[in-house]
């Protein structure tokens, strides 16, 4: 444990953006998944919307730093897909 009190305090704000953190990723995953059960139930009003929304969660990521440009424009790319496919 370190004994610096500016460390300390680097210490405690670090664990408060991890959890941040992974709260959003965890929110992320959970939207990209509502548009992968839409698309397997064949919903395409459902999946456009969910489409929508995951796409915004992934930007807000990149724009937050938690997510690689690459990242994102890989899952929006393959999810837009999917959605795509769909009649």
């Amino acid at each position: 444990m370190a004994n610096i009190k500016q460390q300390i305090k680097r210490i405690k704000t670090n664990e408060k953006r991890r959890l941040i953190n992974a709260s959003f990723k965890s929110s992320t995953k959970t939207a990209i998944k509502a548009v992968e059960k839409a698309v397997a139930a064949g919903d395409k009003e459902k999946a456009l919307v969910n489409l929508a929304f995951a796409s915004k969660k992934l930007d807000k990521g990149q724009a937050k730093g938690i997510f690689h440009k690459n990242f994102v424009a890989n899952h929006k790319s393959q999810l837009a897909v999917l959605v795509n496919k769909l009649q």
